[in-house]
């Protein structure tokens, strides 16, 4: 058994067509538009919409949220189109308990808060431009992703 077996057991190429599709859309839209792609502005951008509180009024929320919406409404649909074309539309399932979901969810967003930003943001958009607070973001992420996975892996072991 190979490495890429035993890391990628279901292939690699299409996560290889998926980051060059992710990398192409973020820098097409860096050069058509001088925009970047982070996804946590637009979770916060699309709630200006409707909550009133000072923070989601700010004009870098109001003055970004329809571009952000559609972005974002591509992401789902560039995602439906995959589910169709690649996976077959067969539902994928995790036994991961939703109450756990729910949590790291909740720390994936005081995390991309605390960051400034997400892992696209400073992954992706970041790295893709050369900067330097990206880079010791992501390696903060990807720190604090091997040690939780390594710890959690422990307790259910």
């Amino acid at each position: 058994m190979t490495i890429f077996t035993t890391l990628f057991p279901l292939g690699w190429q299409h996560y290889l067509m998926g980051g060059a599709f992710i990398g192409a859309g973020a820098g097409l839209l860096f050069i058509l538009t001088g925009r970047i792609g982070g996804m946590s502005t637009v979770f916060s951008s699309t709630w200006s919409f409707v909550v009133q509180r000072p923070f989601f009024q700010q004009a870098r929320f109001t003055e970004s949220r329809n571009w952000r919406l559609v972005y974002a409404l591509g992401l789902v649909l560039g995602a439906f189109i995959w589910w169709l074309g690649f996976a077959g539309g067969v539902a994928e399932s995790t036994a991961v308990p939703v109450w756990q979901l729910v949590v790291g969810g909740f720390f994936l967003g005081y995390g991309a808060r605390l960051g400034n930003g997400c892992t696209s943001g400073h992954g992706i958009c970041g790295l893709g431009s050369l900067q330097v607070p990206s880079l010791f973001a992501v390696l903060t992420f990807m720190a604090t992703a091997f040690l939780t996975a390594n710890i959690f892996a422990r307790i259910a072991a």
